[in-house]
């Protein structure tokens, strides 16, 4: 999962519509924090602050990025590292507008984009970037042989990608109309140079055209990059300038509290806060603050034949039995707001209001009597049956989640426990957790923190085989009317099929297939230093060091 397009809040600035993404693939998308910001820094008298040039920029990471080969890359962390060395064809701004990146313009259609390249782009090995440097890239990525992460979800089933070096034009077809092609290439890498020709290289290293280059991995600890000093096809043509930093580490940092105190000291130049150390972070003499949310938390019940969630009327009565509000404030920490629609990274094209008035209420009397009428009864302990069979339900979650997570689903087993339903917490690591629900199916209700950035990348997941037919359809989702409505917005390219994706995503939501909770916010923090990061990647161009 890529991730959060938001906006920067500046002390003393106007804010900027707060437009965020998160990506996260438990699934296939990891979450990640995107910050779409605005310029902070004029001192008191209007001036610009003053900027260090070639500085050292050092920013937090949670997690290891693991092997650093862009068509498997699922972590946040990964993209977050790779989003220094590579390029994108195209790039969303803080509003979720198309800017150009390698490609200076296009012209995109229902079934083809036409990319027309910048010139005088190179590789950071020193090969030039032409037409088909960027079709083979996209090739390997479309070949389902490779196995490539996002295909299915950024990359189309069947696409195919040709070049016209002479023009500098790629054209991208796909074998179905695909509403948002161009959207989806601001989150894919190009690959160039001698990782192109030899993918294993990517494993540990990094062959891409981005402003930065790779010079030092130490696994589990820091990854070093250096400027490229003659970089100019950057996010609309930006380059390097004055006060960008010669040097970045990305420094593993899995703890908050080490983060704050690093931050603190001078150790950091930044990081990314959501637990209980926000506070003291926020409260740091000289710290430049963002926020953004931070994907979309998400209950789902798994919907397979022989599990009480199959039943409508089942779905209802524990919906009904929650407080979803009360769950949003445990499981968000107090930092989260309630979902309007089910996509939230950059560039979100449509953002219309699918989830108000589509859920329902609380209500624990109604909720008993539907499970009675549903024929689940309470035995004497209290705990409910039907033909024999207790109501018992396995609820998965990440344990990577945090500790509002946890507190939430413990809310989720006390409120149900309370209308008779047994329950088993199955908090687990990222790989155990994913394996469970896409393998296993060892679960009955899941949180999952979903963030994807267009409403064509909900398809897989929402409709579609399931995961014993080698299908992303993990709650074993049979929605007939989501099927037919969203075959009827994918016909309208672009931002005026939105209406209809809206409509869509309501029948999901209305049928309880999908039970929006919480869209949280995380902190980004920096001293001396102010960045941009949306989509969920930090934006190398937009980093400025400040003499503070």
């Amino acid at each position: 999962m890529r991730t959060t397009a938001g906006a920067r809040e500046c002390e003393g600035s106007p804010q900027a519509p707060d437009w965020s993404p998160v990506m996260k693939k438990p699934l296939a998308i990891a979450v990640a924090l995107a910050l779409g910001t605005t310029a902070c820094g004029s001192d008191d008298k209007g001036k610009a602050p003053e900027v260090v040039k070639d500085g050292t920029f050092t920013y937090a990471i949670p997690a290891d990025p693991g092997v650093l080969e862009p068509a498997t890359a699922v972590l946040g962390s990964t993209n977050t590292v790779l989003g220094f060395a590579y390029d994108t064809l195209v790039h969303s701004d803080a509003t979720g507008k198309i800017i150009p990146g390698l490609a200076e313009k296009w012209d995109a259609g229902p079934e083809k984009v036409t990319f027309t390249l910048r010139k005088g782009v190179t590789c950071s090995d020193g090969s030039p970037v032409t037409a088909r440097t960027v079709a083979d890239s996209m090739n390997y990525l479309a070949d389902p042989k490779n196995k490539a992460s996002l295909l299915g979800v950024l990359i189309p089933a069947g696409m195919k990608a040709t070049a016209d070096d002479a023009a500098g034009t790629v054209g991208l077809a796909t074998a179905a109309p695909n509403p948002f092609l161009l959207e989806s290439m601001t989150a894919v890498y190009v690959v160039c140079g001698k990782g192109l020709a030899d993918r294993s290289l990517l494993k540990d290293s990094t062959s891409g055209s981005g402003p930065y280059e790779l010079t030092e991995k130490v696994a589990g600890d820091h990854y070093t990059f250096k400027v490229r000093k003659g970089y100019a096809w950057g996010p609309d043509g930006g380059g390097i300038v004055d006060g960008m930093p010669g040097t970045v580490t990305l420094k593993v940092v899995k703890d908050e509290s080490t983060a704050a105190n690093l931050v603190t000291s001078g150790g950091l130049s930044g990081g990314q806060f959501t637990g209980a150390e926000r506070k003291r972070v926020e409260i740091i003499p000289g710290i430049h603050k963002g926020s953004a949310p931070d994907g979309i938390g998400e209950l789902f019940f798994h919907q397979g034949d022989d599990r009480p969630g199959n039943a409508l009327d089942v779905r209802k009565a524990l919906i009904q039995s929650l407080d979803l509000a009360d769950l949003r404030k445990i499981t968000g920490q107090g930092n989260a707001a309630a979902p309007t629609h089910l996509t939230s990274l950059a560039p979100d094209p449509c953002r219309g209001d699918s989830v108000t008035g589509n859920l329902p209420a609380t209500d624990t009397a109604a909720a008993g009597t539907a499970l009675d009428a549903a024929g689940w009864k309470a035995g004497a302990d209290g705990v409910r049956a039907r033909d024999g069979r207790r109501l018992t339900l396995r609820i998965a979650y990440s344990t990577s989640a945090g500790p509002g997570v946890q507190a939430g689903m413990e809310y989720v087993a006390t409120r149900f426990k309370a209308i008779g339903v047994e329950t088993k917490l199955a908090g687990s690591a990222d790989a155990k957790y994913a394996e469970s629900l896409f393998s296993t199916g060892d679960w009955d209700l899941a949180w999952v923190p979903l963030g994807l950035s267009l409403p064509t990348q909900l398809t897989g997941y929402l409709s579609g085989p399931f995961p014993d037919a080698k299908g992303s359809n993990f709650a074993h989702l049979k929605n007939t009317e989501y099927v037919r409505l969203s075959g009827e917005a994918a016909k309208t390219v672009g931002a005026p099929g939105c209406p209809a994706w809206t409509t869509a995503e309501a029948s999901l939501v209305r049928n309880l297939d999908v039970v929006p909770v919480s869209q949280p916010t995380q902190l980004v923090a920096s001293k001396g230093a102010t960045l941009d990061v949306i989509g969920g990647i930090v934006r190398p161009t937009s980093i400025r060091m400040l003499a503070e």
